[in-house]
């Protein structure tokens, strides 16, 4: 019994903790229907204020994929990025544990259990909306190259996914906004980056507040 307790006090917090949470393997994404192109880019715009209600779990595969999701055969996605390094890893962070978005699974892996919303930003519907994204560069992807330059690279890919999510929501109803204003130092703990893992915006989605 004390040789399995102290065991147990060896294993790394972190570890600990992204154990407690199970994959989650996300429905099929429907590809098809919304709104036409012209309309959702009429109906686009950015809501601080949003409803707790959660998003179904097919909501949630179909936000992703328009986010980031594989569209060819070939592993190319939805939205660009230079080279196609493939850089930018999407991070859901909801009330029941933190997850990063594995687009060729189509499925959610494990990172942290707990609400993380808090560690993302300080406005207050953080906590409210029920799902957080945060972009984060893997910068360890680039071979070679200016750092500067990368960084600014990873900033404009992080952009298309966002505009990705921006007209999903758009097109099914659902609250956006885009918050160049996160604690960067806090997050990068909370989901427990490498120092050449670089958080980059965070979006926060949800459904509107009713009046």
């Amino acid at each position: 019994m004390f040789k399995s307790l102290f065991a147990f006090l060896l294993i790394p917090a972190g570890l600990i903790t992204a154990q407690e949470l199970k994959p989650i393997s996300l429905p099929a994404p429907r590809m098809t229907g919304g709104k036409p192109l012209m309309e959702a880019l009429k109906a686009r715009k950015s809501t601080r204020e949003f409803a707790p209600d959660k998003l179904s779990q097919q909501t949630l595969s179909n936000l992703l994929w328009a986010a980031w999701g594989v569209n060819r055969e070939d592993g190319r996605r939805t939205a660009p990025s230079a080279s196609d390094r493939q850089e930018i890893d999407v991070y859901v962070v909801m009330e029941n544990g933190t997850f990063v978005y594995d687009a060729k699974g189509n499925a959610l892996k494990p990172v942290a259990s707990g609400d993380l919303r808090k560690a993302t930003g300080p406005q207050p519907f953080v906590t409210e909306a029920p799902l957080t994204l945060v972009y984060v560069a893997d910068l360890a992807r680039y071979t070679g190259g200016d750092s500067a330059n990368n960084a600014a690279t990873s900033n404009t890919d992080a952009g298309f996914i966002a505009q990705n999510v921006y007209l999903f929501g758009a097109s099914e109803g659902l609250a956006v906004v885009v918050r160049g204003s996160v604690t960067k130092p806090e997050t990068s703990t909370a989901l427990k980056l490498r120092p050449n893992q670089l958080v980059i915006l965070a979006q926060t989605v949800g459904y509107f507040k009713k009046p």
